[in-house]
């Protein structure tokens, strides 16, 4: 069930961003990120309630609330900084550079959560993924960068 689950999450996060690209063309980033919050946080709710969990909010302990918060911080964050790169550049760009958070969270993961089966095949294969970002994002367009890859020259300029 979660295989069935982390494909159509998938598969709605690749919708999502071409939606997203076509709403924000002539809208503020930060509104549109905010419109978007406003509805994941209904549809969120309603989910809730038709799973009947609402209820069961004042039994979530401290310690997860915590981490549940903060975990909202980061997603945030992540949102608005993903709405201002897609208003600014190519989706085709900023949604590998975006997606190589794979290998941030893996690296993460076994490091502060002991997620440690296969270690050195985990490694390997972040690191694919680490280079395939990279070659997905490519050579800056002619004019941007003079010659430097792009990751270098976003950081640089």
């Amino acid at each position: 069930m979660w295989l069935a689950a982390a494909a159509a999450s998938s598969f709605f996060a690749g919708v999502t961003t071409i939606l997203a690209k076509r709403g924000i063309k002539k809208t503020d980033s930060d509104l549109a990120t905010a419109i978007r919050t406003a509805v994941v946080l209904g549809f969120s709710w309603l989910m809730a309630a038709i799973s009947g969990s609402v209820g069961a909010v004042s039994s979530v302990s401290t310690k997860s609330l915590v981490f549940i918060l903060l975990s909202g911080l980061a997603t945030g964050g992540s949102w608005l900084c993903y709405f201002k790169a897609l208003s600014m550049g190519d989706v085709s760009r900023v949604v590998p550079i975006d997606r190589s958070s794979t290998v941030i969270t893996v690296l993460l993961a076994m490091l502060l959560l002991g997620e440690n089966s296969h270690p050195v095949l985990k490694l390997a294969a972040t690191a694919l993924i680490g280079a395939g970002t990279l070659m997905m994002v490519g050579r800056p367009k002619s004019g941007e960068g003079g010659g430097r890859g792009y990751i270098f020259y976003a950081l640089l300029s």
